[in-house]
């Protein structure tokens, strides 16, 4: 994630999330600080896991007050231990008490985000399976979190509803069935677009393959009809797997042979990597 990308992307996002913790003063802060104190603070990790997230994580100091310093003795995507010092933080203190819930906040989902991803896709190692994310995601932090999936070894699906074209059940039920819906989708969108068709059932794999499907969805299947879902398809169009898939079961799926698993948990399950701003002090 360069500049650019958090300027034109990022930047709101953050200041929104800034404004929701500030309304008008950081009344505790003021109270103890009443004027500029430089100080430095560590960034701390108190559990094992996956880092992602520490451009976002220094834009908020940034942009409280652009004269912040964030140094990183990590990068995204590193291992990191418990009780290891990641980095620090030196500025105005003020700007440091401030900023840390927020910077925190981001860090951590991010990073239990990149944890969980690595987690689930090294139980798909030595396949050519490709693990994707969802539309599942946090409303105002989609860009964070599909970026930590990428981070932890993921990849992503499409970003939102302008970046392709999935027909699930709802978009079936309103065209009138799967072949309605794939040639609806083939006379509007453009022809680069691939179309997606989730199916839930064999004869609605079949339709979908009639149509001209690139790419079928087996929602929810039991793994005896993914398995015959597998070979009725035989490489006629590309197979992706959904539906409550999480890292309990992907080792059950990984064997039938398909392109790719989408799992939403990725980014509404995963819990945060536990991190921490500790002994925050003043400098000359």
């Amino acid at each position: 994630m360069n500049e650019i990308t958090m300027t034109l992307n990022v930047d709101n996002l953050i200041q929104q999330a800034l404004r929701e913790d500030i309304s008008s003063e950081d009344v505790t802060t003021n109270s103890v600080m009443r004027s500029a104190c430089p100080g430095t603070v560590d960034l701390l990790a108190k559990e094992d896991g996956i880092i992602a997230g520490l451009k976002v994580f220094e834009r908020v100091f940034y942009l409280l007050d652009n004269k912040t310093k964030c140094s990183f003795s990590v990068k995204d995507g590193d291992s990191v231990k418990k009780g290891q010092k990641l980095g620090s933080v030196e500025g105005d203190i003020r700007v440091l008490l401030s900023g840390e819930r927020t910077a925190l906040n981001y860090l951590q989902r991010m990073s239990g985000i990149a944890t969980y991803t690595n987690q689930v896709a090294s139980l798909l190692a030595g396949t050519k399976i490709k693990l994707l994310d969802t539309r599942k995601t946090t409303p105002n932090n989609r860009i964070f979190e599909k970026y930590a999936v990428t981070v932890g070894g993921g990849h992503n699906h499409r970003y939102n509803l302008s970046d392709g074209v999935l027909l699930k059940d709802n978009h079936i039920g309103a065209a009138g069935g799967v072949k309605k819906a794939v040639q609806m989708a083939k006379d509007y969108a453009p022809f680069v677009r691939k179309i997606e068709v989730e199916v839930e059932n064999l004869d609605e794999l079949k339709e979908a393959l009639e149509a001209g499907a690139d790419i079928v969805m087996l929602d929810n299947m039991t793994h005896d009809m993914m398995k015959e879902a597998v070979q009725i398809i035989d490489g006629k169009a590309e197979i992706e797997i959904s539906g409550n898939v999480t890292k309990e079961n992907i080792e059950k799926i990984k064997d039938l042979g398909v392109d790719y698993i989408s799992s939403g948990a990725l980014t509404h399950s995963s819990p945060i990597l536990d991190l921490s701003l500790k002994n925050l002090h003043p400098i000359a």
